[in-house]
């Protein structure tokens, strides 16, 4: 029977994650073998407490190794114990019961897919811009159903971000990133590409394994065959100074690694601006980019 392990990682937000659990234990289990992991990266509040059930196993890490070294902790437990299929899923998550359903149907339809993430919606109060829709449409207010780089500026997007879903993501698409707040990778990619780049211990790790994998002649897919909830973070979102950091000197390294030669023109020159005219943390993620201070690097 297929084995597949959903991964969750946890750290000082046992509620959040308690209320992910409840609707992962609501799954429909038919034709495969479900086992959830949460890695707890280093919480210093009560959460392994409070989170520890018979249904799931907890590994604690013992530090905080960021979104990318936690995530790969849960990835090699389920490698080493004979996983089919790795499910990554935020911890502010809620999961329609047919989420592993809908992935593993995708799986079956197209052998050569490589990474595939669902129909992602806000909760009902985390939309963006709250007061646009009306009662009825909250719930169902799209954040995620495929993801486009511009390669010109090195930028992803999601596609669909604040629509109201009708029916115009309804179909299988090839995408160039599947997102890190649910992403399903057979095993044998991940035994191929390698894990999640823990140099970016935060942001950006999930499109850089996406490119690895479309390297790797593998396709990229978003399904609209599942779906999801999420309750999108407003306190880490632009501007604040831990996406100033990571997102700034993630970018230069993705970009680096990965971009046309013009864009990592333009990224240099950009660079320049922004230790010229930048905010501090954008300073300091260019700065700790050309030292080659990768990781947690700076951040305090």
């Amino acid at each position: 029977m297929t084995s597949v392990f959903i991964i969750i990682v946890n750290w000082n937000q046992p509620d959040l994650t308690i209320e992910c659990l409840k609707s992962i234990y609501d799954l429909r289990c038919k034709n495969y073998e479900l086992q959830i992991v949460v890695v707890d990266n280093g919480s210093t509040d009560d959460s392994v407490k409070k989170i520890q059930s018979s249904k799931l196993n907890v590994i604690e890490t013992g530090e905080n190794l960021g979104f990318a070294g936690g995530n790969n902790v849960g990835i090699t437990h389920a490698l080493e114990n004979d996983a089919d299929y790795v499910c990554l899923l935020n911890n502010d998550t809620v999961v329609d019961p047919g989420l592993i359903e809908g992935l593993l149907k995708t799986f079956k339809e197209y052998p050569k897919a490589g990474a595939v993430s669902p129909k992602i919606y806000f909760a009902k109060g985390f939309e963006f811009h709250k007061n646009r829709y009306d009662n009825n449409e909250l719930g169902n207010v799209i954040w995620y159903a495929g993801g486009d780089m511009d390669w010109d500026n090195v930028y992803g997007s999601n596609h669909g971000v604040d629509e109201v879903d009708k029916g115009q993501f309804d179909s299988i698409r090839q995408t160039d990133f599947a997102t890190g707040c649910c992403m399903m990778i057979p095993a044998k990619v991940l035994q191929e590409v390698g894990l999640l780049n823990e140099d970016y211990y935060l942001y950006l790790e999930d499109v850089e394994l996406c490119q690895r994998i479309h390297n790797s002649k593998y396709k990229i897919l978003y399904t609209p065959y599942t779906h999801l909830w999420h309750k999108v973070s407003q306190s880490s979102g632009i501007g604040s100074q831990l996406n100033d950091y990571f997102t700034t000197r993630n970018r230069l390294a993705f970009g680096m690694k990965h971009a046309s030669l013009r864009a990592k023109f333009a990224l240099l020159r950009e660079s320049i601006r922004f230790l010229l005219n930048g905010r501090e943390w954008q300073k300091i993620g260019v700065k700790d980019f050309y030292l080659g201070k990768f990781g947690k690097g700076s951040w305090r």
